[in-house]
């Protein structure tokens, strides 16, 4: 009877006796190699998957994959398994007689088939479907590897063999395919659930969702791609973030810890990064991971090298197919860890970056709300800006530095310790040139820095310049001041070019040192090994130094800049620090109580801008409002009125005395804040849509008529800073927010100022005392005739309120009040007079506008029928050729383009030369040591020179594109008309300059 090999071994007859006995395992023989290699594999992978299957039995959730949801290959592959599991056994038994060992063999390979069979259909949990993957793949690697190792060797292919090979191709088409229905979201036959649930319910994260396999190749974001191949892609198309990914998680973490660490000591030397270090412990450790492997498989790449010239180098009967194949699954092996790695450790330090930069920017936005006000005296917006801009960005790339700077020391001590392995004390004189290459790199870095520096400041100039000509161009355009705000602007252009333009220059250099250094360095350890004779200078030697080279250049290249980086991330990290350890406002400056008849009380406040000072800012403030009740305050100009409801709001700190506010508390600024959107964003602020409530804050604020004349009602859009607005209507809109907001005492700093009396008068009757009648108003205000109507006033002057009552108490008995009142009355006689003086010239001249007051406020309808902001324009498809061209033909490059791409070709060649010289001498032995090393040195020390001249060069042609960019641009900008301004952000322009 034929005994074919029932799985991935030889024919049976050539791995038994030769009288048909039991079988030979003698050590170093093919059968007994073929069973350590294969059969323990499997016995592995079995174990692993009956684990999983155990485990899945116990936590209940063993089921079997559903036939209408099972692929094809796997439908296909199981029942041939189970058919080559039965055919083991029934060869088994017949085998039993004659040869026992054979027999359990067949049993146990059987038995292997019948759980092959098993998990194409079972497989509970991503873990074990990610085993029974990986298990298919290597069966058809394995079956596919020995057969075409007995076709080579001139052996037969048994029956089982051929079926077996096979069956392999299915098991590796059903291993593709589970795979790429697991990456499209299916689960490829396997228990999922989808990213969105039924019903439109809440969409998942990708990242969350995805099963071992696809976190590990990426595969879960195949579904994205693919939709960004058939469409352009949208907000509403990218998954939504995982939830530990969030910026609200991020910097809960962050700050929970951070106040831990406050609470339990008063160091904050580098507390930050303490914090991040205990919030993301997990993490950092995770990627520090990632980059070993990647670093150690990044460095052993010499040593496969080696292994294969070597291998090469032997006689033919010394080859060994299975010598052969082994160093092709290593070298596999190796650049797929090294790869995987790789992206593992670039990807989890830039979502650990996310998460850092994200909490440090909710951080210090948090801080910035809460900075006392000596802490805004000492961080200035511009400042607290960068914090978040520059600052908390640069840390948002310091875990990537962070593995760096380790990984490339580990990468060059593997290096030097390979040169060592490789040619003995012939790599000793190497040390000399590395180090001198590491101590010229230091300077090096340290003046790309400054340049680096000088050019960031420079720019810094020139955009605030610009920012500042952006925000006041229309009155840059009203005085025809164009040509000389535009002069300005490219003389701090021509300065930022300058020094960039040595930044790139520098860099030009450094890439010449980038490829000099391993040329001199290998040049030396060639020499160095010939001098000394520690080594023989054969192929495998000399291609093993030079690929060293490669590892060796990296650390060297790089170690500058990542001390560079170091130093940058240092400073921020202190920045940060000290600002997040600034004063912030008294929790306990106001006592919050529930809503009551006495809504807020003030006992001998005393309060100061600059409590350090000692100089206070109010003095013996004491103030009771009940419920309903409006109180006016009055006085002259810096006698403290706004910072009286500051302190009411605590954002003065108290010195001394008590303050209670009971209920919420509504605060309308003397300057309105309006933020970009529509009317309705900036009245509802967030809150939901409550259309009676609605209505009833447009009206009492006098927004009715405006809303009937805009163009789109209540959704007309708010330009930036309120353009399109004037300052009555966007007090309006404020006032009309703090309505709609219902408190129960509300702060109103002057909010008439921006209108007119008639305005005013409305508001004061309509809004103050009728919307608001049962609501606590401290009112700021200078009209002096609404303090008639008011339940009580006070008077205050240098910090303290001087005088208090009702208006006819005041009249009668303040001195400081009736100054007031007829200061008031002085100057409105004064206006009419001057009025009734120019009457006769204006009824000569044109008629007088019939409609004053509040319709003087309301926009006259002659708006544009479209919103004022304009979308902002995508680019779809690729960018093709006529970008390019237009970028050489502005700059008029062609000639420096074709330069470049000449330096780049000899470049390239002296490279490929010096390569080939190297394999033609070595292997020949017809030129001396000496004469094969100079001649190298001299082709790679050439290809340097060609790789400086088109850096150089290349620096030249980016540098006149630039300039020829940016002239046009402004060009653009200044002569563009005001139209424009008032429908593209600021920003927008900013970001394209």
């Amino acid at each position: 009877m034929e005994q074919g090999t029932p799985y991935l071994l030889a024919s049976s007859a050539a791995c038994q006796g030769q009288g048909g006995g039991d079988l030979t395992l003698e050590l170093g023989s093919l059968c007994f190699s073929q069973m350590i290699l294969l059969d323990l594999v499997n016995l592995l992978l079995t174990a692993i998957y009956i684990s999983s299957l155990l485990i899945a039995a116990c936590k209940r959730e063993f089921r079997a994959v559903r036939a209408g949801d099972l692929p094809f290959p796997c439908a296909v592959a199981s029942p041939c398994c189970a058919l080559l599991g039965i055919a083991c056994v029934c060869l088994g038994l017949g085998a039993w007689g004659s040869s026992p060992h054979g027999a359990l063999l067949f049993f146990l390979r059987g038995f292997v088939w019948v759980s092959l069979s098993v998990s194409l259909v079972v497989r509970p949990t991503r873990f074990s479907g990610a085993v029974a993957m990986a298990w298919w793949a290597v069966d058809a690697v394995l079956i596919t590897a020995n057969s075409l190792e007995k076709i080579a060797t001139g052996g037969n292919l048994g029956v089982l063999d051929v079926l077996s090979w096979a069956v392999g191709f299915l098991l590796l088409l059903s291993a593709i395919r589970v795979c790429r229905s697991l990456a499209a979201g299916d689960g490829g036959g396997a228990e999922s659930e989808p990213l969105l649930a039924a019903g439109g319910g809440e969409r998942r994260a990708a990242f969350g969702e995805a099963g071992f396999f696809s976190r590990l190749t990426f595969t879960w974001m195949d579904s994205l791609l693919r939709l960004g191949y058939s469409k352009p892609l949208g907000l509403g198309d990218i998954p939504p973030l995982d939830a530990d990914d969030a910026a609200a998680e991020a910097c809960r973490k962050f700050l929970c810890e951070w106040h831990r660490r406050r609470r339990e000591s008063h160091k904050t030397s580098n507390l930050v990064l303490r914090v991040l270090a205990e919030c993301h412990k997990k993490e950092l450790l995770l990627t520090a991971l990632y980059t070993l492997l990647r670093t150690l498989s990044f460095a052993a790449s010499p040593v496969m090298l080696y292994c294969f010239v070597s291998y090469s180098d032997r006689q033919e009967r010394e080859r060994d197919l299975g010598t052969g194949a082994a160093l092709v699954a290593g070298l596999l092996g190796m650049k797929l860890v090294e790869s995987l790695s790789q992206r593992h450790w670039f990807f989890g330090s830039r979502r650990l970056g996310m998460r850092m930069r994200s909490a440090l920017m909710a951080a210090v936005f948090e801080k910035q709300l809460r900075l006392s006000s000596e802490g805004r005296g000492r961080h200035s917006s511009g400042e607290i800006a960068n914090y978040i801009a520059v600052d908390a960005y640069r840390l948002g790339e310091f875990p990537y530095w962070l593995h760096l700077a380790w990984s490339m020391l580990v990468q060059l001590v593997l290096a030097i310790a390979l040169l060592f392995w490789i040619v003995g004390a012939g790599a000793l004189p190497a040390l000399a040139p590395m180090a001198i290459c590491g101590v010229l790199n230091v300077p090096f870095a340290r003046m790309l820095q400054q340049y680096q520096s000088r050019f960031m400041q420079a720019q810094d100039e020139r955009q605030r310049a610009t920012a500042e000509v952006l925000h006041s161009m229309k009155i840059v355009k009203l005085q025809s001041w164009e040509d000389k705000f535009r002069a300005t602007v490219q003389r701090l252009r021509d300065a930022e070019v300058r020094w960039l333009g040595e930044t790139q220059l520098k860099k030009a250099y450094g890439s010449a040192l980038y490829w000099v250094s391993p040329t001199v360095i290998s040049a030396v350890v060639l020499a160095g090994t010939a001098a000394v004779q520690s080594a023989p200078l054969d192929a495998g030697v000399v291609f093993t130094v030079l690929a060293t080279m490669r590892v060796v250049s990296e650390p060297m290249r790089m170690l500058p800049e990542v001390m560079s980086v170091m130093i940058q991330v240092k400073v921020s990290l202190d920045r940060i620090g000290k600002f997040l350890t600034e004063d912030e406002f008294q929790d306990d400056a106001v006592d919050r109580t529930p809503a009551s008849d006495k809504s807020l009380d003030v006992h001998n406040g005393i309060f100061s801008w600059e409590p350090s000072k000692g100089t206070a800012t109010l003095k013996d403030i004491n103030i009771t409002a009940t419920r309903g009740q409006k109180i006016a305050v009055c006085g002259p100009v810096g006698a403290g009125k706004s910072s009286l409801l500051c302190a009411t709001l605590g954002e003065i700190p108290r010195m001394s005395g008590s303050v209670a506010v009971s209920g919420s508390l509504a605060y309308v600024s003397q300057t309105s804040w309006i933020q970009s959107g529509t009317v309705r964003d900036n009245i509802l602020f967030g809150r939901p849509m409550r259309s009676s409530e609605y209505e009833r804050a447009l009206k009492c604020c006098a927004l009715d008529k405006d809303m009937e004349n805009f163009p789109h009602g209540d959704l007309t859009e708010i330009g930036q800073r309120g353009l399109n607005m004037s300052g009555g209507q966007k007090q309006r809109i404020q006032l009309a927010r703090a309505v709609y907001n219902d408190a129960d005492v509300y702060l109103l700093d002057d909010p008439f100022s921006a209108v007119d009396a008639h305005t005013a008068a409305t508001l004061f009757n309509d809004c103050v005392m009728a919307a608001l009648e049962d609501k606590t108003v401290i009112l700021v205000t200078h009209q002096v005739e609404f303090l008639s109507k008011v339940d009580r006033i006070l008077v205050m002057e240098k910090g303290e309120i001087t005088q208090e009552g009702t208006y006819e108490e005041l009249l009668q008995f303040g001195t400081a009040f009736e100054q007031l009142v007829n200061a008031h009355q002085d100057s409105k006689t004064t206006l009419y007079s001057n009025a009734a003086k120019e009457g006769a010239m204006i009824q000569y001249q044109q008629p007088m506008l019939q409609q004053q007051g509040s319709e003087a406020e309301i926009s006259t309808g002659n708006l544009p029928s479209v919103q004022l902001t304009q979308e902002e324009e995508r680019e779809l498809g690729g960018a093709g050729l006529k970008t390019y061209k237009d970028y050489v033909s502005v700059s008029k490059g062609w000639f420096l383009l074709v330069l470049i791409v000449l330096a780049q070709c000899v470049f390239v060649a002296l490279q490929y030369l010096a390569t080939y010289w190297l394999a033609a001498t070595i292997q020949s032995h017809r030129f001396s040591v000496g004469i094969v090393v100079g001649v190298y040195a001299v082709m790679t020390t050439a290809s340097c020179l060609f790789a400086y001249v088109r850096s150089l060069v290349a620096a030249h042609f980016g540098l006149k594109a630039s300039r020829e960019f940016f002239s046009g641009f402004m060009d653009s900008v200044f002569r563009a008309p005001m139209l424009f301004f008032d429908s593209t952000p600021t920003g927008r322009i900013m970001t394209r300059v």
